[in-house]
């Protein structure tokens, strides 16, 4: 059925996923400049699903669509909350609106302004009869009309959430491209009314189905029927002396006085409502919980889960029927919060700012060989010439500063002098690719990019947003061809003699760190200053570093942390975006040039170390002799080529520390303490007992290798590792829901807690074992099977490099299938052959149904040692079902 006349109707039978009982057309009294009139609206609405079961809803939430779409946007949020009451959960009515001019509501002749649009929606609440308390939901141009009702209607309110939506556009900024297109002169018309294109163009967006596509198109099938598009269009508010433009000024100004909790959700890939869009609700709601969904777009409700997150949020927010919602309480009690705050990080620097020893070294640059040099002095005062100069450039505290720069003395002094002025660092570097890189700097925001040519160049290449520094002095054409305003030069010229800004709290954040992207894309991990302090202690309490201690790494994450302990740093020359590029002799150069008693290295790291150390001399190996403690961290060491680091340096204990980039420090184990847990039987990676004040449960797995139970000490429970410790982060950046995961189902335990995501189990002497990640469980009918002890069994076999062992099947009836490197190496990938298959089955006690060779397993980029199981087992369940061998 074609729908083509002006007046409201019901959709036409058979919409996917749309429940016509849901339907309904309700008359309303025009106001406004629609005074007198008597207007019909379509909406979807559960009221009458509800009352026919007997339940009473807590409240209600007003779902508003925006442009071009209509009602059946929240076709997935009726249909969960039905289920939701239906399992005796909080019952929420939801009305879905079909705004006038849109959907199946209504044609008029009147030109509806935002104002307007506001006014019209008030009046439909009040014909609806909805009782307190009312949540509003708004999308596209429905959230400034939702927001906008929402202002006006403060006593009413108990929550709002918004999905990809804008309520500001500043006067001198274009509007985002497709909008410019939209309504340039000439193509308004055509492109929204007289032809489908804007509407093509938007549902084009999104991978829909065919059928959900045409549901969507089926209100606009006639010109006549599409000019509410072309309207909504018209109304946006570009300039200032628009129409709309005082609404939308009223209602965003408004946003900053309304405490109600706040839920943003949004699709980073949309071309409309950017991520400075998002910035600019947080700024008027610094309340408001975020989530970001990686990968999805401008029609996100198409594309992820959301009605689920939005019911559960609003149960966590515990909205009552009184009509006023209870005070958001914190997921967890944070037990170091009241304590006294640690030193800042700054600290030592401030203690030895007129001492002339070295305190950064790096082998990269400088000459000789002898590396560049930096004295305490000469840090601490370009740290606060820089400090100063970002202060004057009208950096601030909060400003997100991300720096493209290498670890080095450059990097130093620019990441300190942003903590000591508040600034938060964000640090992502180029291990993640560029793709995974711009994701990374883009979803960050960043309010100043400070680069060197590189990232300078893919800063303007891709878009990303912020002002621009260069490290390095640049010719004038190209500063002013990428876009820079200064120099570091010019900004250390600039802060010179000038007086530093007050510094931080303890507990304001301090930086976001970005994953490595080995387990999905790259997600920012916030930090305060107190739990960078916090880690800082106890790096330096459990590994005993002192002023004269020295400290050569390669491992980027703690490359910046030797002017924060109080010790001489040195990097290797290297590319530490790449850790198989460090040799032996460029460890040795770095300590003899530092005299060095630690070394910190990566596990790729290590093994290239190994792999070169033939090319050393005689002074070299003399000087790794004097090394004392060798750490290596990030990913799991095996104990062959953790003996072989030690012969390198035979006076050092080696030690593998275990932390991820939520918590950079969790427990440390040596490895004479590995040999001797290898004694006793336990399967998987022992990486020994928590750090300092540092804490850890294990929480059991289910048939489904879902962790289920309650987190707890026992020895021999097998389940997701969860972890507490001072310097564990204080979140994700704009993650909302993956915060929840990670500290969902906690029972009585207090403080802050996390998910890490590995399995594992505790032994009976306290000490943790790693077995693999959550994800990569392998749920056989007989059970939950971790793959790091298979992996283990199947190494020890002659001429096996490295395997993994993955499920294939559906949950719960997945078989293991190892993959494996051998030497010599696959020239292709396949089946292995008969005799190895066997040999391979006889080396473990897990049934193996299938053995595959490759020429080298996907691994992650800054590790080169996090193999990607769950891409091997697609890729094995593809060759086992007959596909052409590829390459995984």
């Amino acid at each position: 059925m074609i729908i083509t006349g002006p007046s409201a109707t019901r959709p036409p039978a058979g919409l996917p996923g749309l429940d016509p009982a849901s339907s309904r057309l309700v008359e309303v009294d025009g106001a406004g400049a629609d005074a007198g009139s008597r207007r019909t609206w379509h909406v979807l609405d559960t009221g009458a699903a509800l009352e026919r079961r007997g339940i009473t809803p807590v409240g209600t939430i007003v779902a508003v669509h925006g442009n071009p779409t209509w009602s059946y946007l929240w076709r997935a949020l009726v249909t969960a909350s039905l289920a939701r009451a239906d399992a005796g959960d909080p019952a929420w009515r939801v009305v879905a609106v079909d705004q006038l001019e849109m959907g199946f509501s209504d044609r008029t002749d009147l030109r509806r302004t935002l104002d307007q649009r506001i006014t019209d929606l008030a009046g439909l609440v009040d014909a609806l009869g909805i009782h307190d308390p009312i949540v509003t939901i708004g999308h596209d141009w429905g959230g400034p009309v939702s927001l906008g009702w929402a202002v006006r209607h403060r006593e009413r309110l108990a929550a709002v959430i918004a999905l990809n939506t804008a309520v500001h556009h500043p006067d001198d900024a274009p509007l985002p491209f497709p909008l410019r297109v939209a309504t340039a002169r000439g193509v308004l018309a055509a492109g929204t009314t007289g032809t489908t294109a804007f509407l093509d163009t938007t549902l084009a967006l999104a991978d829909l189905d065919p059928a959900v596509r045409a549901a969507f198109r089926a209100p606009y099938a006639t010109a006549a029927r599409r000019r509410g598009i072309g309207g909504f269009v018209a109304d946006i508010p570009a300039t200032a002396d628009d129409e709309s433009t005082p609404a939308l000024r009223a209602l965003s100004a408004g946003l900053r006085d309304l405490d109600v909790p706040a839920l943003l959700l949004r699709g980073p890939k949309d071309p409309v409502f950017l991520e400075s869009h998002l910035d600019d609700l947080l700024d008027r709601l610094p309340h408001a919980d975020v989530h970001r969904y990686e990968g999805a777009g401008h029609l996100m409700a198409e594309e992820r889960p959301y009605a689920e997150a939005v019911l559960d949020w609003l149960a966590e927010k515990g909205v009552v029927d009184a009509g006023s919602p209870t005070p958001a309480q914190p997921t967890a009690e944070v037990p170091d919060a009241d304590e006294p705050a640690p030193a800042p990080l700054w600290e030592a620097l401030t203690a030895r700012r007129d001492d002339d020893d070295v305190a950064v070294i790096d082998m990269s640059t400088g000459s000789g060989g002898a590396g560049l040099r930096v004295s305490w002095r000469q840090l601490a005062a370009r740290v606060d010439e820089l400090a100063a100069g970002l202060d004057v450039l009208g950096v601030r505290a909060g400003d997100r500063v991300s720096l493209l720069v290498p670890p080095g003395p450059t990097l130093t002094a620019v990441l300190y002098a942003c903590l000591r002025i508040g600034a938060v660092v964000v640090v992502a570097d180029r291990g993640l690719g560029i793709r995974g890189l711009s994701r990374a700097v883009r979803g960050a925001v960043p309010d100043v990019v400070i680069g060197e040519l590189a990232g300078l160049s893919a800063a303007r290449a891709l878009g990303w947003p912020g002002r621009r520094l260069s490290a390095a002095a640049l010719p004038a054409a190209t500063m002013r061809a990428l876009g820079v305003e200064a120099s570091l030069a010019d900004v250390a010229r600039a802060g010179r003699g000038q007086p530093l800004p007050a510094p931080p709290t303890a507990d304001a954040d301090a930086a976001v760190l970005f994953t490595s992207g080995s387990t999905g894309p790259a997600k920012g991990v916030v930090y305060t200053h107190r739990q960078l302090s916090s880690l800082r202690d106890a790096l330096a309490e459990h590994f005993d570093v002192g002023p004269d201690t020295g400290l050569v790494t390669g491992f980027a994450p703690f490359a910046l942390l030797g002017p924060a302990l109080g010790t001489r740093s040195a990097t290797p020359d290297m590319d530490v975006s790449a850790p198989r590029t460090l040799t032996a002799t460029a460890v040795a150069a770095a300590v003899r040039a530092s005299d060095a008693r630690i070394v910190f290295l990566s596990p790729a790291a290590v093994r290239n170390v190994v792999s070169t150390a033939a090319a050393l001399g005689p002074e070299e190996r003399a000087a790794l002799a004097r090394v004392e403690t060798f750490l290596s961290t990030g990913a799991p060491v095996g104990t062959p080529l953790l003996r072989q680091a030690q012969q390198l340096m035979p006076n050092a204990t080696a030690h593998t520390p275990y932390g991820m980039t939520e918590c950079l420090l969790v427990a440390d184990v040596t490895l004479p303490e590995i040999e001797d847990a290898a004694e006793s039987g336990d399967r998987g990676v022992c990486v020994g007992r928590p750090i300092g004040r540092g804490r850890v449960r294990i929480a059991a797995l289910n048939a489904d290798g879902r962790a289920t139970g309650t987190p707890t000490t026992d020895a021999g429970v097998t389940g997701e590792v969860v972890i507490s410790a001072p310097h564990l982060k204080r979140g994700y950046f704009r993650l909302h829901l993956t915060d929840r995961e990670a500290s969902r189902d906690l029972g009585d335990l207090r403080g802050r807690w996390h998910r890490t995501g590995d399995v594992g189990h505790l032994d009976a002497d306290g000490r943790l074992w790693i077995e693999g990640r959550l994800p990569h469980v392998i749920t056989t009918p007989e059970g939950p099977v971790t793959p790091v002890g298979i992996e283990q069994d199947v190494e020890a076999v002659s001429g096996v490099v490295r395997a993994a062992a993955v499920g294939v099947g559906p949950v719960g009836r997945q078989v293991v299938v190892v993959v494996l490197e051998r030497e010599p190496g696959a020239r292709r990938a396949g089946v292995a052959s008969a005799g190895l298959g066997e040999v391979v089955r006889a080396a473990t006690s897990q049934p193996v149904a299938a053995v595959l060779v490759v020429p080298s397993l996907p691994t992650d980029i800054r590790h080169n040692s996090k193999i990607d199981r769950s891409r091997l087992s697609a890729w094995a369940e593809r060759i086992l079902a007959g596909e052409r061998p590829t390459a995984p």
